[in-house]
């Protein structure tokens, strides 16, 4: 009956989301099928995060920073690219399907390098460290004065794919969706895989896990590093999106945003964080219609939630607590 009822909220939610760009054409709602392309986005960086707190119980507060360099890589390669100024003697490229793999690499690179150090410490000690590497590339990205330093960079045109035109807004929708339903079908095979079972195993108990053999920090760094290049990839998806990259793509408000998401949706759910990302966008877009203050109201939403609503959205809608 459980798995009735998941499957049956999962095909619904697909359904939505597919038949969204025609009902927003059919009945003009201009705004409908922007905000929907943002819940994807973030739906898949708060599917990322939900893999690393969720199931390994690492809470990073600084995942952002891969947002971020995401997003500036496909900014930077753009900018390159159409000024016709070498980047490292490299005259650039708007093809995804080398600008995309490049910036994933990035983020592979920069979340193996954070988690190596991170990783070897816990708890607010960890949290910190996170946050402090995030406000790090934060200001990086703020001193690029070349490419527009606090201002942000502005992208002329999308990546291309072959046979697939970006440039129109529902195409680049369904390709959006597409990685969303990859992905997060990717991280439930990571979760159901002896790694997944194992990276939980020392969720539930370090000391026993290590008894029998299991080193932490190897499972832990990978599972981070594959955290880091889903929230990268939902970094590539936003800069091509809104064709402009900022420094505050990397803040820390950000990773506040993606942690909201997911306790909003529910942790340990992998479902839970797109339907949070949905309920969290759209409440967004409602509150700012009616005050600039929307936080005042968002705010004890979430503290409601995690107080008394500890499954999130998706443990209510499954009837059952969180594996």
């Amino acid at each position: 009956m459980r798995l009735d009822r998941k499957t049956l909220l999962v095909c619904l939610g697909l359904a939505l989301f597919a038949l969204l760009p025609l009902a927003a054409a059919q009945w003009g709602w201009a705004t409908a099928l922007g905000l929907a392309n943002r819940v994807l986005i973030y739906a898949i960086a708060a599917v990322s995060l939900d893999l690393i707190i969720g199931y390994g119980a690492l809470v990073s507060f600084g995942h952002a920073m891969f947002f971020g360099l995401g997003g500036y890589v496909v900014g930077i390669v753009a900018f390159h690219t159409s000024s016709g100024e070498p980047l490292l003697g490299w005259s650039g490229s708007h093809a995804a399907l080398v600008v995309w793999p490049l910036a994933l690499l990035a983020c592979a690179v920069l979340g193996l390098a954070v988690g190596a150090l991170a990783l070897r410490t816990s708890g607010v000690q960890f949290i910190m460290i996170t946050l402090a590497f995030a406000q790090m590339v934060f200001f990086l990205l703020v001193s690029f004065q070349t490419y527009g330093g606090d201002d942000g960079l502005m992208i002329d045109r999308r990546n291309e794919l072959p046979l697939i035109d970006l440039k129109h807004p529902a195409t680049f929708y369904y390709v959006c969706l597409a990685l969303l339903v990859l992905w997060t079908g990717f991280c439930a095979l990571i979760v159901k895989s002896r790694f997944g079972l194992i990276f939980q195993a020392l969720r539930q108990s370090e000391r026993r896990a290590v008894n029998l053999g299991i080193r932490p920090l190897a499972f832990r760094l990978v599972g981070f590093v594959v955290s880091a290049i889903g929230t990268g990839l939902a970094g590539v998806l936003w800069a091509n999106y809104a064709r402009f990259v900022t420094p505050d793509m990397a803040a820390w408000t950000k990773s506040g945003e993606f942690m909201a998401i997911v306790i909003l949706g529910g942790l340990r759910t992998l479902l839970g964080p797109i339907v949070g990302a949905a309920v969290y966008l759209g409440l967004e877009q409602v509150l700012t219609a009616w005050t600039e203050h929307w936080m005042i109201v968002m705010g004890p939403v979430l503290v409601l939630i995690a107080l008394f609503g500890q499954r999130g959205i998706a443990g209510w809608l499954l009837g059952r607590s969180a594996p």
